[in-house]
């Protein structure tokens, strides 16, 4: 993946606005795929949320200020932007904090970078191309996709990555994560199970109806090999992981 400043420009509807809004940020062309960035995007896939045209700004939550910071950093590093922590008082699961980037040019680029936009639950999105490509891209990706969506089962001793859409996109969703089910395979010799949906359907606030699709990670050597490959930053979830796969060989 190449995204040159021309790339960018033509985003705009005039020529001579683009150039003015960009001209701070011509140092980073051309952008070019990078692991820092499949893992930017695999957050805003996650945890995080893009709002597209015309806002383009970047949304990031979590429990720990500390993965904030995180996140903030690495944009920090790809683009030389930061945003702004807060905390979010409308969650209803507890106490939670946000970071908030307003920044059209870079909202334009990562468009450009088939960063999905918008409800993730009533849209279309895949991993990007790019991503998929090259075996150290697709392992961030995958390394904080999971960290934000993934959770380790102690009980059924497997990891399972559950995201949830509506009816009309499930297709969509299957086929995102077979790219995730393909790429585990083929880059790590990791085995899953069948792409799955959850049994019941749920109904929201707005009367629009969504499914959970799963996938889990349930063979022992798979969950070593995405220990040792992949791995949670995760710590609580790292630490579920080196317990399951501990017990699993003191029972055989």
């Amino acid at each position: 993946m190449k995204i040159k400043l021309k790339d960018v420009l033509e985003t705009y509807k005039c020529q001579e606005a683009g150039k003015k809004a960009l001209k701070n940020y011509i140092h980073l062309f051309p952008i070019r795929g990078s692991e820092r960035l499949a893992g930017i995007i695999a957050d805003l896939t996650g945890d995080g949320h893009f709002q597209g045209e015309p806002k383009y700004r970047l949304d990031y939550c979590s429990k720990n200020i500390n993965e904030l910071k995180r996140f903030e950093k690495e944009i920090e590093i790809l683009f030389g932007i930061k945003g702004k922590i807060r905390e979010n008082t409308t969650n209803i699961y507890g106490k939670s904090f946000n970071i908030g980037i307003n920044c059209k040019p870079i909202g334009r680029i990562l468009k450009l970078c088939e960063t999905p936009a918008g409800a993730k639950v009533l849209s279309e999105f895949k991993i990007p191309q790019w991503v998929t490509e090259k075996k150290i891209f697709f392992r961030r990706y995958i390394n904080r996709l999971f960290s934000c969506e993934g959770c380790v089962d102690e009980g059924s001793k497997c990891i399972e990555l559950k995201m949830y859409k509506a009816l009309d996109f499930i297709e969509n969703g299957k086929c995102f994560f077979e790219q995730i089910k393909l790429g585990l395979n083929k880059y790590f010799g990791i085995k899953t199970t069948n792409i799955f949906l959850e049994g019941r359907t749920n109904t929201r606030k707005d009367g629009i109806k969504t499914k959970g699709i799963r996938l889990k990670i349930k063979n022992k050597i798979s969950l070593i090999k995405f220990k040792k490959k992949i791995g949670f930053e995760n710590k609580e979830k790292q630490a579920k992981l080196n317990k399951i796969i501990s017990q699993s060989f003191s029972q055989n």
